[in-house]
């Protein structure tokens, strides 16, 4: 709730239909965290048992949904706070903005006619986005080779932690957690610069991107920069499941060897 209402409690000029929309949307995805964690039985959450997974992207979608909210109310409201995120935001912003880096994409999408300040506005946006989604993805690579997630808690259950994933559909199942790791590292990688991509091509059927409004601001520049991460964090959990599976495999074999038995 906390995380979806932000921008509705920081940005100036929210008018009570918006309030009042965001507060059900809130509520809805309260109870449906709620319910998810206090079941025994898999739902739809994935890595539901096996923190920091789930932990990592909240906690870097929160900060980066705040950082940004602080940076457009600083504009109405300025504090020292607010001044200080923005010359924070304003900084990583210009040093990633550089040919090709996936912020200049995101810029490049405005239109020509744009104001110098709004420019700055959604770079510094970008630069906040991006570095506290990169942020989370190293916190949790750090976790998977230092940290020997997710065994540091304990036994890994894939059933309640994979609830989408069929272990008896076809195929081996580290092949199939291999595949899946790939596809996710590769389409996170990618995202970045495809969004602002498509989004640009797709100017004369829905007309152009200009993040004028705050709230929608907030919100799009925050997906194009957690969503990749995510899927990279996915990318890297599914690798790592797949090479303790293959770990697991290769004991039971060598310890029937040890017994004098012949592997099947």
């Amino acid at each position: 709730m906390l995380l979806i209402a932000t921008p509705s409690l920081l940005l100036p000029g929210v008018t009570s239909d918006v309030t009042q929309i965001v507060a059900l949307v809130a509520i809805f995805a309260a109870a449906l965290t709620i319910f998810e964690y206090a079941s025994v039985y898999p739902g739809i959450v994935e890595f539901r048992n096996a923190p920091p997974f789930n932990r990592l992207r909240y906690a870097a979608l929160l900060l980066i949904v705040f950082l940004i909210s602080m940076v457009i109310r600083g504009e109405t409201t300025p504090s020292a706070l607010t001044a200080l995120v923005t010359e924070f935001g304003t900084g990583i912003g210009r040093a990633i903005d550089f040919p090709y880096s996936p912020v200049r994409q995101i810029v490049l999408l405005l239109p020509e006619d744009t104001s110098a300040m709004h420019i700055d506005r959604v770079r510094t946006a970008a630069g906040i986005s991006y570095f506290f989604s990169m942020l989370s993805l190293a916190v949790f690579y750090f976790f998977v080779r230092v940290k020997n997630w997710p065994l540091h808690r304990g036994p890994f259950n894939v059933w309640v932690n994979l609830p989408t994933f069929d272990p008896t559909t076809g195929g081996d199942v580290v092949q199939r957690l291999e595949r899946d790791a790939r596809f996710n590292i590769v389409v996170g990688f990618t995202m970045p610069f495809i969004i602002p991509a498509v989004l640009k091509a797709a100017e004369s059927l829905f007309g152009q991107v200009t993040l004028d409004n705050p709230q929608s601001m907030v919100w799009i520049v925050a997906a194009w920069a957690f969503l990749p991460a995510s899927l990279l964090m996915r990318g890297l959990a599914m690798g790592r499941i797949a090479a303790l599976i293959e770990r697991k495999r290769a004991s039971a074999i060598r310890a029937r060897e040890r017994e004098g038995l012949a592997a099947a």
